[in-house]
């Protein structure tokens, strides 16, 4: 990664307790106004963010592991980007792409129908969140394909929609009480290596036969002539950072190819850099239908897309897919500076280079602690699953004390998992060595403690 001049100290320093007491103050002011049912993964308040730090407004500067679930990749104020959110500002924040259209949408279309894999006609179409991209997809692939049912995997998250909900598998905090659903998606297996029961003959499952099984489960429980679309995180996200096994994602993608099947690439949290490619599926070399991209696209701005086959995309009526917001000139200025900062950085690399600083630390310290149950991930999107010692069962309790040990001292880090025992680093691409080594330091101290 080239040298970047980071406007604030890229260092970790407490001034007060967390949370202080302006943070304190904010919190009583929210009681007051916010709704209870918004939660926050800390306690204390940002009031200026850049490279991987977050300063709070009682100017303790905190290590950021999490860069705002994925999305601030090139920094949180990264200064190519905020000089074109200015500049666009200046001259239309809004026109709406259905009424007048303007060239940054056209713009931003052309740059990720470029990036996305494969070589064959592409098309975009711009939205403004993640489940808005999952559900436009599978609006495409019903109406493309003249088929209703929709498949999804367990420990897959796909959204807060009625109809991304319904693709979401865990049920606390994302469903509960706010069925029933939209109808006809349905639940396979998915791969999960370290829970992965060994096969009959004692030996381990692949990725081909994890997702043979699921095959075989969707021709006898749905029927292939019925199914318009599989979705898939080629790398699942909130579901605690599940890397199938190496075969499972390009099976299902050939079979879905081969019976009319469109195949949905969730890119929303592992595209843009994340992985250490562009898009997470190029690590396989598999090639998506329609790919679903969203969080690390414009730094923080609302926007999404969903990008694929000309022929899908074109196939919906004129009309068809939009929104009064979708494709906001102003987050689509910041959506090109952050490609541009992207491709400048040479942020790809920086991922891999991220997970080669990280994941030896945190596989010597797994090794040698007791609760630490596997490392996994690609790039920099990495995770720590913990479990009760000697044994496989989730440990919740232990993670959650390891999150708060480590905001304690100063790093900011996530938690997921469908059993709430899995902590992930998703730091942003362009933090410096040495920050990065300090937030690994003060989260080895914080699992070593408990």
């Amino acid at each position: 990664m080239p040298d970047i001049d980071y406007r604030l100290s890229q260092q970790l320093l407490l001034r007060t307790d967390l949370p202080g007491p302006r943070s304190r103050d904010l919190a009583a002011r929210r009681r007051a106004a916010v709704g209870a049912c918004v939660a926050s993964v800390v306690p204390v308040y940002a009031a200026d963010a850049d490279g991987g730090v977050i300063v709070d407004v009682d100017g303790n500067s905190l290590v950021d592991l999490g860069s705002g679930i994925a999305v601030t990749g090139v920094g949180a104020s990264n200064p190519v980007v905020a000089a074109a959110v200015r500049e666009q500002a200046t001259r239309f924040t809004h026109t709406c792409f259905m009424v007048t259209p303007y060239e940054e949408y056209v713009a931003v279309a052309e740059r990720l129908v470029a990036l996305t894999p494969g070589d064959h006609d592409k098309r975009a179409v711009l939205f403004n969140s993640g489940a808005e991209a999952v559900e436009n997809a599978v609006k495409i692939a019903r109406h493309a394909t003249g088929r209703n049912a929709v498949v999804a995997f367990d420990h897959a998250y796909h959204g807060r929609t009625n109809l991304t909900m319904a693709l979401t598998a865990k049920n606390v905090p994302y469903k509960d009480g706010f069925g029933p659903f939209v109808p006809e998606v349905y639940r396979m297996p998915m791969s999960y290596p370290f829970r992965e029961p060994p096969a009959p003959d004692g030996t381990t499952v692949t990725g081909a036969q994890a997702a043979a099984r699921a095959i075989d489960l969707m021709d006898k429980q749905i029927g292939v002539r019925r199914i318009a679309a599989l979705v898939l995180e080629p790398i699942q996200g909130e579901g605690g950072f599940i890397v199938p096994a190496p075969g499972f994602v390009p099976t299902l993608a050939g079979w879905a190819r081969a019976h009319g099947i469109v195949f949905v690439a969730d890119e929303v949290q592992t595209g843009l850099a994340r992985t250490g490619a562009w898009f997470a599926c190029e690590h396989e070399g598999v090639v998506p239908d329609l790919t679903t991209i969203a969080k690390g696209i414009a730094s923080g701005l609302p926007l999404s897309a969903v990008v694929g086959r000309a022929d899908l995309i074109d196939e919906v009526h004129t009309g068809g897919l939009g929104g009064t917001y979708g494709g906001n000139p102003v987050a689509c200025a910041a959506a090109l500076a952050t490609l541009d900062q992207m491709r400048d950085l040479e942020l790809c690399d920086r991922a891999r280079r991220i997970e080669e600083l990280a994941r030896p630390r945190l596989q010597a310290l797994a090794d040698d602690v007791g609760i630490v149950g596997e490392v996994r991930g690609r790039g920099a999107m990495l995770a720590l699953e913990f479990v009760r010692p000697g044994t496989r069962e989730p440990n919740p309790e232990a993670t959650r004390e390891i999150a708060a040990r480590a905001l304690e001292h100063g790093v900011v880090v996530l938690t997921c998992g469908t059993y709430g025992n899995v902590i992930r680093l998703l730091p942003p691409l362009v933090i410096p060595d040495e920050l990065l080594s300090a937030g690994l330091e003060v989260l080895e101290n914080a699992i070593r403690a408990t």
